[in-house]
C-alpha cells in the first residue's frame, strides 16, 4: 500500500511522535511512503531551530533522520513555514532575514505537493489537528 502522510500538529506532541511511528512501521511492514507532507505548526517539526530539553525524545532531529536515512520526499507548506518563521536559505535572502531554520532533508512547497501525493497514495494519514 502507498501512503501519503500530513502532519499537523508541533513538534512535540503527542500526534507527531505517533505519525513517526505509523511512517516507521509502514515502511517496515513493505509499504511505501508517496510523501511526508508538514503543514500548519507540523512545520515546527522540520525546523532548525527547535530546541528539545535534554530529558524528551527530539522529534525534530528523529523525524529528519528518518527521512535523511530511508529517503522519504518531507515536504513543508511553505505559506505556513513563513507565517510561523521556519525559512531556508532562499526564503530568508527573499524576505531579507537573517534567521535560517530549515536545511536538508526538508523542501519547501505549496499544498499542491498534498494534493499530487493524495493522487498518487491509495491513503492519506493525517496526524493532529486541522
Amino acid at each position: 500500500m502507498k501512503f501519503a502522510i500530513a502532519l499537523f500538529s508541533a513538534a512535540h506532541a503527542p500526534s507527531s511522535r505517533r505519525a513517526l511511528l505509523f511512517a516507521q512501521a509502514a515502511l517496515a511492514g513493505g509499504h511505501e511512503i508517496v510523501r511526508l507532507f508538514f503543514y500548519q505548526d507540523g512545520v515546527f517539526n522540520a525546523c532548525d531551530a527547535v530546541v528539545t530539553p535534554q530529558d524528551e525524545l527530539d522529534l525534530p532531529k528523529q523525524w529528519r533522520s528518518f527521512i535523511s536515512e530511508q529517503k522519504l520526499d518531507g515536504v513543508v507548506c511553505i505559506a505556513a513555514a513563513l507565517r510561523r518563521g521556519v525559512l531556508n536559505e532562499e526564503e530568508a535572502r527573499r524576505y531579507q532575514r537573517e534567521a535560517i531554520s530549515l536545511s536538508a532533508p526538508w523542501e519547501l512547497s505549496g499544498l499542491g505537493q498534498l494534493h499530487d501525493a493524495v493522487q498518487d497514495a491509495d491513503r492519506l494519514i493525517c496526524f493532529g489537528g486541522a
